[in-house]
């Protein structure tokens, strides 16, 4: 720690910060524009200038640019000298120049960092008269915006996109006094996380084009804290509502998870709670649409259910909650999990050996901080994205230990950099076929699953004997795991990274086994495992049965009636198995929020709300339970899955579903139900949470319309709805103040209208949020474990005359149920396709474009063929979940047609519906 004096005030500060920094931590207002606090410190915008003094006696000091000036011992400096406050305001003047006086018409309009940082040095009349410079925007695809005139040079954009991120096709181009930020030419960004240049740019360069589609004002939102649907790893989102539609996603800042940004399929992909294919209104098969009320569709589901032998499907999709009040309902003999057999077997693994290991899951934020990393069969850019983000941030920790030994500190971005070039740390990937951190790895070794695993169990073994070996290891893979063991051993903080995406337990048992090897050897290892869905881990925590013998259940009579949340389970195992299930089925009962395959055939259909209009908790694949919030209140039949199964629960008079009347009953039971959940009460405040009598606002004070939004149907203000399930209020009345962070709608402070009001927030800069990072950890690691080895070592890959063996493929775009039905996500997906290598292309005199005939789970399927050098000969790349190709469990092994049959292209069968 470290003593500054600030205009004669002392304060104590963290010595390996900048002043920047160090000021914004106090509390001080302080105008900036190039710096970032994930991004580091260029010292371009020249806006933080302030005033250094030699010492109590020196009155005239020298002006410096505090992200660029680190804290010293005694050091004084002025905020508010005249000479200093005069710096600011007649540069932010300079930037100005060229801006145009657009703000009533700009995205950006009110929720602006230019806007704040002008105000804040003063800087209020225009003295230029003369013709602004202007140019050209460019077309960069269905998420953002560009307009280049509002740009102020802070070079932002391209640090985070280039730098950050590892894009390629955006950069600055400059002539003279002509900067410009752009591609090369115009086309879409290829980036998987362009969509935070809107949040990184402080003023309205980069702008959400979706939000502009219904365009809204930023402060006319409501909002709620929320977590990301889309994958595993439970980044915090804010969602935004207007006029009874979600109309934006922004990152909601966790100093554990996902930090300042979230990936595109995160940001863009909320569409689907807009679509047309949303269940809106409760559906009963034997009655006519318009006579079917919330009630009359509860009195058919009572009468439908009430002397049938009832199961039920969860849903990795669904909430903790959800689930719980299905099981409950149903019985946990009758319920089941709703996943395919083999998902169903992968995450039960997952769960068992993070119960089991010694090793801590890291989160996102100690993945930055890894220096030695080996992947196992995933391909993270396309499965968990973030996560694919912090690992581009962890192989610069061996780097830049040259930094810390120049004396360079870290926050020193472009010096950083300059000195370090494209130097990257140990990072060693085997996966199923090329993925985009490729190009960050020191080496790479693409194979079958089985091949992985084989390479995977070879590294254990070479950290400690005790492994088990591997028999007949080709000589080149054998030195591969040799280098892997040695680079692991020597790192202070290595990792391994695996999960499900291979469809492979061998892999799973295999990245288990190099951490136990590791903790053998006295050296503490991460690990982080991925799971399929957002609450894939949650439910396999709650328990419940498989597909299968839900599927036997049926056809022996055990049960003949079935309710299914949230799922579609055409998704989860063959057309012809689901078909007969459904069929025998006396009655169906269906909750969810989108029409689907599996819906079309139900009885009775309930509309479920989404994560905008439900209030619910996830578990992300460490572990951690969070909760999402309600954004806006519906007016249709829509609530949440779990108020359906409690109405449901009473008008059968079960006695325990009868007793429950909101979130907090459900939370309480959950816990007491399994000890697993231990804890899982105080993941947030309980709805009765008060601050000063008051509610916490959803909307803020700026809030405008209100008694006029409704005004076309009544000219009476109607009474704000209430919440009973949350502290939150559906109005623009409530503590305005500091909340806890579980339950902070929006990051605002006087001053800071834009996302960088998020500094206001924090412990520190860049550091958690006050009162903690939202979410609990409910398995934490038992380091004391005497490590366990999987013992079976699966044989090589061999490939079979005239058959293929399918591997799964992903696509952040198009992979992911929900997402796809986001116009501008459909726009960025691929058509559908199946990927040969080359030579086993030419064995089947096939061409890049021709289609493939295979058999596939008792099904025929034509798809065009795309070729995929990296492919291991006799294997075959499905891409799982992309629309209009089968789905099955993968891997698995596919029947080639020799001759084409009488089948229509699968793509032409099933395509998205889009909005």
């Amino acid at each position: 720690m470290a003593t500054i004096y600030i205009d004669n005030v002392p304060y104590e500060v963290k010595s390996d910060k900048n002043l920047l920094e160090a000021c914004l931590t106090l509390g001080f207002n302080l105008p900036y524009f190039c710096w970032h606090p994930a991004l580091g410190s260029v010292g371009a915008c020249r806006q933080c200038a302030i005033k250094v003094f030699k010492d109590e006696t020196d009155t005239k000091g020298r002006l410096v640019m505090s992200c660029m000036e680190p804290v010293r011992d005694n050091l004084r400096l002025s905020i508010d000298e005249p000479g200093a406050k005069e710096f600011r305001e007649t540069v932010i003047e300079w930037l100005m120049t060229n801006h145009p006086h657009d703000c009533a018409v700009c995205d950006e309009g009110g929720s602006c960092h230019l806007q704040d940082m002008t105000v804040m040095t003063g800087h209020s009349y225009r003295r230029y008269q003369f013709k602004k410079r202007t140019y050209r925007n460019q077309y960069l695809g269905p998420f953002l915006n560009h307009e280049m005139n509002r740009c102020i040079q802070c070079y932002r954009c391209v640090r985070f996109y280039k730098d950050y991120a590892g894009g390629k096709d955006l950069d600055v181009f400059a002539a003279h006094n002509h900067v410009y930020f752009g591609r090369s030419e115009d086309g879409v960004l290829e980036s998987e996380f362009s969509g935070n240049l809107a949040e990184v740019c402080p003023t309205g360069v980069f702008t959400d084009k979706t939000l502009k589609q219904h365009y809204t004002r930023k402060w006319d939102l409501t909002m709620a804290p929320s977590v990301c649907q889309h994958c595993s790893l439970g980044c915090n989102i804010t969602a935004g509502e207007r006029y009874g539609s979600l109309r934006q996603i922004t990152n909601r800042y966790n100093g554990e998870v996902n930090g300042y940004f979230i990936c595109d399929r995160g940001r863009f992909g909320y569409e689907f709670v807009n679509s047309a294919s949303r269940v809106r209104k409760a559906l009963v098969r034997t009655q006519l649409p318009e006579a079917v009320t919330k009630e009359v569709a509860l009195q058919q589901v009572t009468t439908a259910l009430k002397s049938s032998r009832l199961m039920g499907f969860g849903s990795p999709r669904a909430s903790l909650e959800s689930n719980f009040a299905l099981k409950t309902l149903v019985g946990a003999d009758n319920f089941y999990q709703g996943v395919s057999d083999n998902e169903y077997d992968l995450t039960a693994l997952t769960l068992k050996i993070l119960k089991e290991s010694p090793a801590r899951t890291s989160s996102l934020k100690e993945v930055e901080k890894a220096d030695a990393i080996f992947i196992l069969g995933e391909d993270l850019t396309n499965t968990a994205p973030m996560l694919a983000l912090a690992v581009r941030q962890a192989v610069r920790q061996q780097p830049l230990e040259q930094v810390n030994k120049a004396n360079i500190p870290l926050w020193q971005d472009a010096a950083a950099r300059e000195l370090i070039q494209g130097e990257t740390g140990p990072l060693f990937l085997s996966t199923i076929t090329a993925t985009k951190l490729d190009e960050v790895a020191t080496a790479t070794w693409p194979a079958s699953p089985d091949a992985i695993a084989r390479l995977g169990f070879a590294v254990a073994y070479f950290i400690n004997s005790d492994s088990p070996p591997v028999m007949n290891l080709p000589e080149a893979e054998l030195l591969l795991a040799q280098q892997i063991a040695e680079a692991l051993k020597a790192a202070r903080k290595p990792l391994i990274i695996s999960g499900c995406s291979s469809g492979s337990e061998a892999v799973l048992k295999a990245a288990a086994n190099i951490v136990s090897a590791l903790y053998s050897q006295n050296t503490a290892a991460g690990m982080v495992l991925t799971v399929p869905e957002c609450n894939s881990l949650g439910l396999a925590m709650m328990g419940g049965h498989r597909l299968e013998s839900a599927m036997e259940a049926i056809q022996n009579g055990y049960s003949d009636s079935v309710i299914i949340l949230e799922n579609n389970l055409y998704r989860s195992t063959d057309k012809v198995t689901v078909d007969s299930f459904l069929k025998n089925a006396k009655q169906v009962v269906v909750l969810d929020h989108l029409h689907h395959a599996t819906s079309d055939k139900a009885h009775i259909l309930l509309p479920a709300g989404t994560f905008a209009e439900a209030d619910g908790t996830l578990v992300n694949n460490e572990g951690r339970a969070q909760r999402f919030y309600q954004v806006y209140p519906t007016a249709e039949d829509i609530q949440e899955s779990w108020r359906w199964l409690i109405q449901i629960g009473k008008t059968l008079h079960h006695p325990k579903l009868s007793g429950w009347e909101n979130l907090d009953d459900i939370t309480r039971a959950i816990q007491e139900d399994n000890s697993l959940f231990k804890g899982l009460e105080s993941i947030g405040p309980p709805a009765s949470f008060r601050i000063a009598g008051e509610k916490i606002a959803r909307e803020p004070h700026r809030y405008s319309g209100r008694t006029a939004m409704n005004a076309h149907l009544n000219v009476s203000e109607p009474k704000p709805p209430e919440d009973p399930d949350s502290p939150l209020s559906f109005t623009m009345e409530g503590y305005r103040g500091q909340v806890p962070s579980p339950i902070i709608p929006f990051f605002w402070s006087p001053g800071w209208n834009s996302m960088q009001s998020v500094n206001k927030y924090q412990d520190e800069v860049g550091g958690h949020l006050r009162y903690g990072d939202p979410g609990i950890r409910l398995i934490e690691p038992k380091p004391e474990t005497t490590p366990h080895y999987f013992t079976a070592v699966p044989e090589d890959f061999q490939p079979l005359s005239d058959h293929l063996f399918m591997v799964p493929l992903y696509h952040i775009f198009g992979s992911e149920e929900l997402s796809i039905l986001s116009p501008g996500i459909a726009q960025r997906a691929p058509n559908p396709y199946v990927a040969l290598s080359p030579a086993d292309a030419m064995d089947l005199g096939l061409q890049e474009g021709d289609s493939l005939s295979f058999t596939l789970d008792r099904q025929n399927y034509q798809l065009p063929v795309k070729l995929n050098n990296i492919l291991t000969r006799g294997t075959a790349g499905l891409p799982k979940g992309l629309p209009g190709v089968p789905f099955t469990d993968l891997p698995t092994w596919a029947i080639i047609l020799k001759s084409e049959p009488e089948i229509k292209p699968a793509w032409k069968n099933q395509a998205p519906i889009i909005s």
